[in-house]
């Protein structure tokens, strides 16, 4: 599974990056819901990567990588873009990302289950 090793590993990158951009070039400029936004981002962001580099080292469960890499892009994405100043209104879709994470939990505990 090097593609979705690849995937956690730019995903957990970019979640380390863009939190430390928050915090620091950001520092003072965003409201506190869009620093509320940005750091919930930048949570799911690395758990999910971790969760997704887990899955593929263990050579196992790709759906559910594939979902926390695809649900991370979603719902971290709409938050960094709403903390950003984009409409409020994105948020409608950031719901999608969270049901693709939740999908890929599911995934890991239905697997788990059927052992």
């Amino acid at each position: 599974m090097p593609r979705l090793t690849i995937a956690a590993g730019l995903v957990g990158f970019a979640a380390v990056a863009l939190g430390a951009f928050g915090a620091h070039a950001l520092d003072g400029g965003l409201d506190s819901q869009a620093l509320d936004w940005w750091r919930t981002a930048t949570l799911y962001a690395l758990v999910h990567a971790a969760a997704a580099l887990a899955i593929a080292l263990a050579g196992r469960l790709a759906a559910a990588g594939w979902a926390f890499i695809i649900g991370t892009a979603v719902f971290a994405g709409t938050l960094y873009a709403m903390a950003l100043g984009a409409p409020r209104m994105l948020g409608a879709v950031t719901p999608v990302g969270g049901v693709l994470l939740l999908a890929g939990w599911a995934l890991i505990a239905w697997k788990g289950a059927r052992r």
